[in-house]
């Protein structure tokens, strides 16, 4: 039920909670429906809606209005999240209040996404640390869901980010074990897209640590995923990773050349400018070295 509806209507009236439920309820009772703590009977509650020119029925109707306009505002955001859009997806995350969130999934979501794009974003810690220990602590306590992979992850990347490698590797290996486990029947897209941004980040990673065997294993898993699952939103990214360990296990010219023009043309088709710019910023690097070996 969309309280919150209920409350802008007597406001926009400009009328009090006194004259409101005079003659129907005491004002403790209509107290505590607005602050969201006891609903009253449905007799109270109709006479409420009649006095303010509504029906009961179109609180509820708001309320799923509002959910649904939820789950698509955090879906934007998680859509700026894998585009690497981190200050309009803060922007956006910013104007919802999380305890105004009633879904558990959606709360999983929200704290998913604030813990990690503060991670990926060099952030305070103890912010990744609290929203993401919520989601694997409280909100998933049985730790069955994706959203405690992608938790995992966040926490993954805060230590990575914070040159402790050994913490960051033993959250690393949790998303290696979702990753290994994936469900034989057909998901979503979301969710592949989630997937894929676990095994780029846990690829890149290992890259890193100059697991280059590891970082080659993930990527494989990732472009067979795209072409199984036609999504190619983050082929780009995992062929550059792809071209980055070609370069550093001294592959033949040909071959890094091969992957290069792969991830441009990649990137091309799906509007990625961020990996357009590391690729171009890669080429000169490497022209560079050519030149001091000349």
């Amino acid at each position: 039920m969309n309280v919150t509806c209920f409350i802008k209507r007597r406001k926009a009236l400009k009328m009090s909670q006194c004259k409101l439920c005079d003659g129907i309820c005491t004002q403790a009772t209509l107290s505590k429906f607005e602050s969201n703590t006891h609903v009253p009977s449905l007799t109270i509650l109709t006479q409420l809606c009649a006095r303010l020119g509504m029906t009961v029925e179109e609180l509820y109707q708001a309320e799923e209005s509002t959910v649904t306009q939820l789950s698509g505002a955090l879906d934007d955001i998680e859509k700026r999240l894998m585009m690497e859009d981190y200050c309009q997806a803060f922007q956006e995350l910013a104007a919802i209040d999380p305890d105004q969130i009633q879904s558990v999934v959606a709360q999983m979501q929200f704290y998913y996404l604030r813990g990690l794009m503060t991670a990926l974003t060099n952030g305070n810690v103890i912010d990744v640390s609290y929203d993401l220990s919520l989601i694997f602590n409280v909100l998933d306590p049985k730790q069955k869901t994706i959203f405690t992979s992608l938790g995992f992850l966040g926490m993954a990347e805060m230590y990575s980010r914070n040159h402790q490698p050994k913490r960051a590797q033993a959250y690393f290996d949790k998303v290696k074990q979702f990753l290994s486990q994936l469900p034989d029947e057909q998901q979503n897209e979301q969710y592949y897209l989630r997937v894929l941004m676990m095994v780029y980040y846990t690829a890149e990673f290992e890259m890193t640590q100059q697991h280059y065997a590891d970082s080659e294993r993930l990527i494989n898993i990732g472009v067979g995923l795209c072409s199984e699952q036609h999504v190619t939103f983050y082929l780009p990214d995992l062929k550059f990773l792809a071209t980055q360990c070609a370069i550093a296990l001294h592959r033949p010219t040909l071959a890094v050349q091969g992957l290069m023009s792969e991830t441009l043309a990649f990137a091309k088709i799906n509007q990625n400018e961020v990996v357009e710019v590391k690729l171009a910023a890669l080429k000169r690097q490497l022209e560079k070295g050519q030149l001091r070996e000349a």
